[in-house]
């Protein structure tokens, strides 16, 4: 992106009409994935974008207010924090959250003293696309329950599954055949479209938006007040190796992003600086009740289209949805959302989580003639996606997705065969 296509570079502040105008494009482009996560597994939206724009702004401050990237509800850890919650109540999730930041400590860290070479010899694309997959795939079952059952039964209704079909559709339509803005909001178009239908089918109950309050406060969740500090090694292992894949994700959005705004963000302010803002920002979401946190590929495309790459229109939308929080009506009508609508909006996410993980192996071009690539690939899908598991205590076992993850970094540092030749990824983007 050459200089002379910028309308707004990184410092160039607007004017306040235009601000925020600017601000709300990038708040409405991130808030429907947002909110979707924390509904996926029993956690508040309004703390889910309370804490999108604390993390946010924290970024911002850690990377020097050169990087105006949007940091967004994570959804690779919607089945760790489902089983987490499962194992040891709400609370435990939220502790595994504050484990996953302090890996990105400790990453950031050893890049800061080491250098970034490693990390990418440690999660080459053959590793990382495939746990990707396996994070889509494994989540499929909860989309199709959820769009196709009553709510909080297993009994088939046609009538819910018509309106998760409508939401999929009106987000497919917005994908494929609208442009500029409106084709990077699929997730909200989807539930908009969706919830209008479900008016219209009569599955909608107003009866806590007549109750809440115009101005409440969040749901906060915090640590030795809300619920116990306990930590458990199955807590550690069904969360912390997902930090494998988001770190991963972290890299490929600051190399676009750099891309996008004509900057080289791992050296400046240097990746060890994103890392630490992003493993911030999920700490205090951790802290207050909110999901992980990770950058937002919807933000970087409403970047690259309006080629407004200000840090103060991100700064604005971060506070937008710091005060859109506290609005208690909008989140009580937010919480009226049919289970069926998030459904038919999962089908189609979740779907595009397991694709970019293709996707990642066809550009990187993975040879699956190569019996090492083959080998390697087919043990993390069939593990992840079959819920193997280890049980040594009836406090500690790894499965699923966590232990597919810890077995594909084992078998590519030990099996024989590592391609000597070939170039690190990173290092030619970097180059580039």
């Amino acid at each position: 992106m050459n200089n002379s296509q910028t309308v707004l570079d990184i410092h160039d502040r607007p004017s306040a009409g235009k601000l925020t105008t600017l601000s709300l494009q990038h708040m409405f482009a991130m808030f429907g994935a947002t909110i979707l996560v924390p509904q996926l597994v029993g956690l508040s939206p309004a703390i889910a974008l309370l804490t999108s724009g604390i993390a946010t702004l924290i970024f911002m401050f850690v990377t020097k207010f050169q990087v105006p990237a949007y940091l967004g509800s994570s959804f690779a850890f919607i089945l760790p924090i489902q089983m987490a919650t499962k194992e040891g109540g709400i609370g435990s999730a939220m502790i595994g959250s504050l484990f996953v930041a302090l890996v990105y400590f400790i990453v950031s860290l050893i890049i800061w003293k080491t250098g970034y070479k490693w990390i990418m010899k440690l999660l080459p694309p053959i590793v990382v696309a495939p746990v990707i997959i396996v994070i889509g795939l494994a989540l499929s079952p909860v989309a199709i329950n959820m769009a196709m059952n009553i709510p909080g039964t297993t009994d088939y209704s046609m009538l819910h599954f018509s309106a998760a079909l409508v939401t999929l559709a009106a987000a497919v339509v917005a994908t494929l055949f609208f442009k500029g803005i409106i084709s990077l909001m699929p997730v909200l178009i989807g539930i908009i479209v969706g919830y209008l239908y479900s008016l219209v089918i009569g599955i909608v109950d107003f009866s806590s938006v007549l109750k809440a309050k115009w101005i409440a406060s969040p749901e906060f969740l915090i640590p030795g007040v809300d619920y116990d500090f306990t930590i458990t090694p199955t807590l550690l292992v069904l969360m912390v190796p997902i930090a494998v894949v988001t770190i991963s994700e972290h890299i490929g959005h600051q190399l676009v992003l750099g891309k996008i705004v004509n900057r080289n963000y791992i050296k400046e302010p240097g990746l060890h600086r994103s890392l630490l803002g992003d493993g911030l920002g999920t700490l205090i979401s951790g802290l207050l009740g909110g999901p992980p946190k990770t950058t937002y590929g919807e933000n970087i495309g409403v970047l690259a289209i309006t080629r407004v790459y200000s840090v103060y229109v991100i700064a604005g939308a971060a506070i937008l949805a710091i005060l859109f929080s506290f609005f208690g009506k909008v989140m009580a009508l937010i919480a009226t959302i049919p289970t069926a609508v998030l459904g038919g909006i999962s089908i189609l996410l979740f779907g595009i989580i397991a694709s970019s993980g293709l996707r990642m192996l066809v550009d990187s071009n993975i040879d699956f003639g190569n019996k090492r690539n083959l080998v390697i690939s087919s043990i993390i899908l069939v593990i992840g996606i079959g819920g193997a598991k280890l049980h040594f205590t009836d406090t500690f076992e790894i499965q699923g997705m966590a232990l597919a993850a810890i077995v594909g970094v084992l078998l590519n540092l030990l099996l024989p065969g590592k391609p000597q030749e070939a170039k690190d990824s990173l290092e030619d983007e970097v180059k580039k």
